[in-house]
């Protein structure tokens, strides 16, 4: 598995807390920043990990800044993203198996380091539970291509 990370100035932190976590799995991860907590426009970091995901460069992505919020708005707006921000270990599972999500959203400002460790391996481990979880993401795509400009 290949995974995909960036982040903002307000979720550099914890993004290099779950790169490191990741690392001593084994898990292959590309950071692509932000590095420093200099002021960064997210939405530049939310695109790259979402084209990198769509593109097949990397299976999954994980985006951090303050809420996570912002992160999942601009990441979204990318035709096959699904990414969800999330708080709590079921909503991580449930997000995997009931919607596919391809992109993990944090708010390092909202989430503590070691429940968003737990938080991450949880979306890793959970697998997508297609059947009746097909047709709704079909939808979803139906919607997307409906509503492009």
């Amino acid at each position: 598995m290949k995974l995909t990370i960036g982040c903002d100035h307000g979720g550099r932190r914890l993004k290099d807390a779950i790169v490191a976590h990741l690392t001593k799995q084994h898990i292959q991860v590309a950071d692509i920043g932000t590095y420093s907590d200099d002021s960064v426009d997210f939405p530049s970091y939310a695109e790259e990990v979402a084209h990198q995901v769509i593109s097949g460069e990397a299976d999954l992505g994980i985006l951090c800044c303050g809420t996570g919020i912002g992160m999942s708005i601009a990441a979204n707006k990318v035709v096959g993203i699904r990414a969800a921000v999330v708080s709590d270990c079921f909503s991580a599972q449930a997000t995997r198996e009931h919607n596919d999500s391809n992109i993990l959203c944090l708010g390092e400002r909202v989430v503590g380091e070691g429940l968003a460790l737990r938080i991450v391996d949880t979306w890793l481990g959970a697998t997508f539970g297609g059947e009746r979880h097909e047709r709704r993401l079909q939808m979803i795509t139906e919607l997307e291509q409906k509503n492009e400009m």
